[in-house]
């Protein structure tokens, strides 16, 4: 079975950091990619960023220069910074099996989902 289970949110004021971290375990075949993903109340979820087994990222526009994606093995961070308030949200990572030039940052790419965890941004 596989899971993801997120840790890391909380509360901060703008301009603040936060890390993210995702660990993804029962996935057997390696080649897999992961994703981050974002929810406001009342609006529909967006990708944020995303990598490859070997590396390769996309970011969507609104976090370009802000946040970065990493990998270790079974762990994919999310590295926050310059948080602004508009980043409030619920934060979510997903993975799936299948090679991607650029991985891709639309959540109809992914099956394996975690529960999330909740990034709040002071003004």
């Amino acid at each position: 079975q596989v899971q993801l289970v997120e840790s890391g949110g909380g509360s901060v004021q703008a301009g603040g950091s936060l890390r993210l971290s995702c660990v993804v375990s029962g996935l057997t075949n390696g080649n897999y990619y992961m994703g981050w993903f974002r929810q406001a109340p009342g609006k529909e979820r967006e990708g944020v960023a995303s990598i490859t087994n070997y590396d390769k990222t996309s970011y969507a526009d609104p976090v370009k220069g802000r946040f970065t994606v990493s990998r270790d093995n079974a762990q994919m961070y999310l590295e926050m910074r310059n948080l602004k308030p508009e980043d409030t949200a619920m934060y979510y990572c997903a993975a799936d099996v299948g090679y991607w030039r650029a991985p891709p940052l639309s959540a109809s790419d992914y099956i394996y989902w975690g529960q999330g965890t909740q990034v709040t941004v002071a003004s």
